[in-house]
């Protein structure tokens, strides 16, 4: 591959001439970095037992969200237990990257009410020494590169089994710019981390408002303007024209690639060439395991462990009902649990289950006001992946010197 002027070929790419490519070690001995330690290993590691409702955060791989660290999801143990520990202490500023198991996360410790939180084994602190050589957000980023993501998953092997320890992270390469554009690199990717994180605070706040009106709507707590009276009281027996028996079909059945879906007992579908059913308004949903409610339009195939209900567009709106059963998943789940064996729900308790439930005109009404809120979600939740893409693009660009970045923002000639 031709080098273009002004860029030099080295051992992980292409990059720009003034850029240098120097090892964890290096920096270590340089005095930019001090040396990364991970979490206590052994019998010193804190066990479950120690575990405290309020104390030092106990920082573990699934608390890392959207590059920081969530502490109010995290575990505790008390200042007392944490001060006996040996390493692991990490403070305001670190970049925090996974090692073991799932590895490649990343998150940058913010602001903390304590002194110091302890991490686990499974992750690993780099602590900038020298913020005039190395910018700890700018160090983040670059974890976070699909180059340098590549090269640590190659290193730390595959599956459940991933691991990359404190000796062998020594060797890991690292990009370093020049001081001030590293400083722009980072103030214009935490630009588009700060933007995911309102959306993702937004699509949480929108969600809740769903799971609110679902739970005042679907019960008849709140009435829509222009609704009263009182609900009907019916069983699903009632209810539904037919409740199909299970199918023949199993998951294994399922293609890659196929004209129609093919539910199963949870999980997204999967494809198959046989259409067992056409019906326009349909239900199909897991007898076992997890509870999973799907509406089904045209033709379409379910499997053993998934039942088939259809009802009278005339007199019932099947948006309604698969609302309902959204609301009710948890206690629907309940009734698949027959003590020891497999989970299952059979169709004697399934035609008995009462559901209280208004007119058609009213079902349509709350129906249409769930789906514009499921509309709203779902165009932020569109807005969000393409935040994300943005992201992924601007890395791509940024942290390999493709773009460059002045330290003012402009963009280099």
């Amino acid at each position: 591959m031709e080098v273009r002027r002004g860029y030099k070929q080295t051992e992980v790419g292409i990059i720009p001439g003034e850029w240098e490519v120097v090892t964890v070690k290096q920096l270590v001995e340089k005095e930019v970095l001090e040396k990364p330690l991970d979490g206590n290993h052994g019998n010193i590691h804190p066990k479950s037992s120690d575990y405290v409702h309020y104390g030092i955060p106990f920082v573990m791989a699934n608390n890392f969200v959207n590059g920081e660290v969530n502490l109010e999801c995290c575990k505790f143990i008390t200042k007392g237990r944490a001060d006996k520990l040996q390493k692991g202490f990490s403070v305001t500023g670190d970049v925090l990257l996974t090692h073991k198991g799932t590895v490649g996360s990343t998150a940058i410790v913010g602001e903390l009410g304590t002194d110091y939180i302890m991490l686990t084994p499974q992750v690993t602190y780099y602590r900038v020494k020298d913020a005039h050589r190395l910018n700890n957000h700018f160090l983040r980023h670059y974890f976070d590169s699909p180059r340098f993501q590549s090269l640590f998953a190659s290193l730390a092997g595959g599956g459940t089994r991933a691991y990359l320890g404190i000796v062998k992270q020594l060797d890991l390469p690292i990009v370093t710019p020049p001081i001030d554009e590293q400083r722009a690199i980072a103030a214009a990717l935490s630009d588009v981390d700060a933007l995911l994180g309102g959306l993702d605070r937004l699509i949480a706040k929108k969600r809740d408002l769903k799971q609110a009106a679902m739970q005042q709507l679907l019960t008849g707590q709140t009435r829509l303007p222009g609704f009263g009276g009182v609900w009907d009281v019916k069983t699903f027996d009632s209810l539904f024209d037919r409740v199909f028996p299970k199918s023949t079909l199993s998951s294994g059945d399922g293609l890659e690639h196929g004209t129609y879906p093919l539910f199963v007992s949870g999980g997204e579908p999967k494809r198959i060439e046989v259409a067992q059913f056409r019906d326009a308004e349909t239900l199909v949903f897991s007898d076992g395991g997890v509870f999973a409610v799907r509406r089904a339009v045209g033709g379409f195939s379910v499997t053993d462990h998934c039942y088939v209900l259809t009802l009278n567009p005339a007199t019932a709106d099947m948006r309604w009902f698969e609302a309902w059963f959204s609301l009710h998943a948890q206690q629907m789940d309940r009734l698949t649990f027959k003590g020891s064996g497999l989970r299952n729900l059979d169709k004697p308790s399934l035609r008995a289950i009462e559901v209280s439930s208004p007119e058609r005109v009213e079902q349509s009404a709350i129906a249409d006001v769930l789906s514009d809120m499921e509309a709203e979600l779902a165009a932020l939740e569109t807005c969000r992946e393409k935040t994300r893409d943005l992201k992924q693009a601007m890395m791509q660009e940024l942290l390999t010197g493709k773009t460059r970045l002045a330290p003012a923002g402009a963009a280099h000639a």
